[in-house]
């Protein structure tokens, strides 16, 4: 990728790898020789306010690259116009704070530009504050060139001095002007203030040597083609018009054409060379694997960007391990309703997949077949025992573009696919089969009763199509949640993790359905987020519902939405039902003004996961934060409250947010989920699922969150516990024990434990519904 640096009309072209290495190049840069430097800022009407703040952003910059220092290098400045002026001697200042802070406050004047009296100034005053010449002098010309006067001879006597002059272009810079001032070789001694970080570059390439000290160890100066460019006014013949001229004929006038001149503002490009110091950075060992992207930060450290199915570790190792064992048999469409370039596609897509799933000690057995009128199965399952001769035997595959008969595939399969000997002939093989049907075209048999077929000679069958074919695949699957689709040819690739979750929780196909869980959404619906964001986030909190069972026994589900305040859209146990909970959902409002995470997580501590709202004693408790990161300031001290008490807090957020503060927050990095943009989260929701289902198959406190009310205290016991009231009676604490009256007989013998069973929690929401009567 190359990027635009753009000032004006200015342009400089660089690659992005060559800004990061003028970037690490610009931290070890720093001149710490003797040396005096004069900035003669051009102050004239002509460069005008908004230029001459640029000259000094760029003056700035330069100090950078300069070690200032009584000792070493001294820094001074004159301001020009109609007349120089002095801003500040070279003995001033002491140190480069200070100096960067005078430049800052230096005003602009105004005036003619009468760069030809600044040197003479400077040829008749030296420089103020300086050594005498008894050290290296670099005077550093910031001007746009347009001078009123000759500046040829003034220029001759300052170089004449051994005073090195670096002439600095700002605006629309006349460049055989500047050419003028500078010393030789000019190539070495122009700059364009445009691009502060480059020139700053170029300047401390030509000071390094001989004046500075030696560039950094593997440091060096590189010269590159460079482009300077300038406007300027050309006239332009516009066309003719009739004009008339006098005749030698006396009372008589002559028609004639005469030319149109207009004047023109064009660009003039001047062709040249610049240098500049090249630092090695961290990635030029090319530590990323796998076409994995390098990113250096600074000069010894880099991140790696992850094709998707790599990042198991920080150099993209494999991720997508099917850890799983079980045998995988694919199908692939080779028809012509699918194409040549369709055909093409699905067997990258089928390459890539198996080169981050199938390691060398991998369980996993792996077959593909292709289909048109007739069926092949050129990779029988397990023939091959290394990923090399399964990709070059993938590779060898061709298109046959017959008819797409997809239903008798599907039923040869399931006859002929998974009929590989056993490895030891008294072993029976019993690992689930698992089938990927890769189709793009509609079957033009039917499908239904094939599909039917092989579900019951217990194949899995996974499909993965095109948007277009959700339908058709849903109807081979029988089941929405084992249909992949995707909307372009790149959200194929995407689409690897969902697959590999798919194909592993063929042991387990409800994934955390079973499991009972109290789950709770708390969604930021604050003006950070926006409108059209929120309603994407709502868009994920419904589709994620659909993968629990929710009832009472099983999943309960909470929704809380929070700006500034949060507020408790339905409770644990307002909705019995998935169609309960997805309609509600639906009547969701956007609130639109400031957000604050950590009152919305206080909110869910005291009035969401509590047994007075649904809470149930015995289940695992999720909260799942879904932010763009706004207002997380005052959220890490409400988070560790929740999780001291036995809640899971997963953070998910979209966008730039520090990563540190949100760490705090989340508690773990294995509870962190940081995704670039709101169209990415679906993609991400297969590994969020995965994460709490994993939690709500984890051993429970049942006395976190306290399942006793009015401050009982919840005494543990072996697989039991039991509430000890004060002032309140009932097995949670619930009814009020009036003086003189005699309690109300609870719902369970005093001494009793409660035990967590199905049985219980039935009493418990009886005993609950009776304390909210109460």
């Amino acid at each position: 990728p190359t990027a635009l640096l753009v000032l004006g009309v200015q342009q400089i072209h660089v690659s992005q790898e060559m800004i990061g290495k003028i970037s690490a190049a610009g931290q070890l840069m720093q001149c710490s020789a003797s040396l005096d430097v004069l900035f003669l800022l051009d102050g004239s009407y002509s460069i005008g306010k908004g230029s001459f703040e640029r000259s000094k952003h760029f003056a700035g910059k330069l100090c950078d690259a300069l070690d200032i220092h009584p000792d070493r290098v001294r820094v001074g400045m004159i301001q020009f116009s109609s007349t120089p002026h002095l801003e500040f001697p070279l003995d001033s200042y002491l140190t480069k704070q200070e100096v960067k802070e005078r430049i800052k406050r230096t005003v602009f004047r105004g005036g003619s530009t009468e760069t030809g009296q600044a040197l003479k100034y400077i040829l008749h005053k030296g420089f103020p504050g300086g050594r005498n010449s008894s050290v290296p002098e670099v005077l550093i010309i910031i001007s746009d060139g347009k001078s009123q006067g000759s500046t040829a001879m003034p220029a001759m006597q300052v170089k004449e001095r051994h005073i090195t002059v670096f002439a600095v272009g700002i605006k629309f810079p006349r460049w055989e002007e500047l050419h003028v001032l500078a010393s030789e070789p000019p190539e070495r001694h122009l700059l364009f203030a445009g691009d502060a970080d480059d020139a700053a570059n170029g300047l401390y390439s030509t000071l390094s040597d001989p004046i500075c000290t030696a560039t950094a160890p593997g440091c060096k100066v590189e010269s590159h083609p460079c482009e300077r460019r300038t406007l300027d006014t050309v006239k332009e013949v516009a066309g003719n018009y009739v004009c008339w001229k006098g005749s030698k004929q006396p009372n008589a006038v002559q028609a004639s054409l005469c030319p149109f001149i207009r004047w023109k503002r064009v660009l003039i490009k001047h062709p040249s060379r610049c240098f500049r110091t090249v630092c090695p950075d961290p990635c030029d060992s090319q530590p990323c694997q796998n076409g994995g992207t390098c990113v250096p930060e600074g000069l010894d450290r880099y991140h790696c960007l992850c094709l998707l199915g790599y990042g198991g570790d920080v150099h993209c190792g494999a991720k997508l391990s099917l850890e799983c064992g079980v045998d995988l048999l694919f199908l692939m469409d080779s028809s012509a309703g699918v194409t040549l370039e369709g055909f093409l596609r699905f067997k990258a897509f089928l390459k890539r997949f198996l080169q981050a799933v199938v390691g060398q000690d991998s369980p996993v057995s792996v077959g593909v077949a292709q289909y048109d009128d007739d069926v092949k199965i050129p990779i029988e399952l397990g023939q091959h025992k290394d990923a090399f001769s399964l990709m070059k035997s993938i590779d060898a595959l061709n298109f046959s573009a017959g008819r797409t008969l997809t239903g008798r595939a599907l039923q040869y399969i399931a006859q002929h696919g998974f009929r590989s000997p056993p490895v030891f002939a008294d072993v029976q093989d019993d690992l689930p089969r698992v089938v990927v049907l890769l189709t793009d075209s509609k079957s033009q048999d039917s499908v239904a009763e094939a599909a039917k077929s092989a579900k019951d000679q217990n194949l899995f069958l996974i499909g993965i199509g095109s948007s277009s074919m959700r339908a058709e695949l849903t109807t081979v699957t029988g089941n929405p949640q084992q249909t992949i689709v995707y909307s372009n040819p790149q959200d194929l690739f995407n689409r690897m993790p969902e697959l590999q979750r798919k194909i592993c929780s063929v042991g387990n196909p409800e994934g955390c359905q079973a499991q009972s869980l109290d789950l709770a959404f708390a969604v930021d619906a604050s003006s950070g987020v926006g409108l059209e964001n929120f309603l994407r986030l709502k868009h994920f909190v419904r589709s994620s519902c659909l993968h629990f069972v929710i009832n009472r026994d099983v999943t309960q589900i909470a929704l809380v939405i929070y700006g500034s305040k949060a507020h408790t859209v339905f409770a644990l146990d307002t909705h019995t039902s998935n169609s309960a909970v997805l309609q509600a959902i639906d009547q969701v409002p956007f609130l639109g003004d400031s957000a604050s995470a950590g009152s919305a997580l206080l909110h869910v501590y005291s009035d969401v996961m509590t047994v007075q709202k649904g809470a149930r004693p015995g289940v695992n408790k999720v909260l799942l934060l879904l932010t763009n990161g706004g207002g997380m300031q005052d959220a890490a001290a409400p988070a560790q409250q929740l999780r001291h008490n036995g809640i899971l807090v997963f953070v998910v957020v979209v966008g730039d947010m520090e990563r540190d503060t949100l760490l705090r927050v989340a508690g773990s990095p294995t509870y962190l989920v940081h995704i670039s943009s709101y169209e990415d989260l679906q993609y991400y929701q297969g590994l969020i699922i995965e994460r709490i289902c994993e939690e709500a198959r984890s051993p429970v406190n049942l006395c976190k969150p306290n399942p006793c009310m009015n401050q009982g205290v919840c005494i543990l016991g072996p697989g039991s516990y039991r509430c000890q009231c004060h002032g309140w009676a009932g097995p949670h604490c619930e009814t009020r024990v009036v003086r003189g009256d005699s309690p109300r007989p609870p719902a369970l013998p005093p001494g009793s434990h409660v035990q967590w069973s199905p049985r219980g929690l039935q009493h418990f929401s009886r005993a609950l519904q009776h304390s909210k009567r109460q």
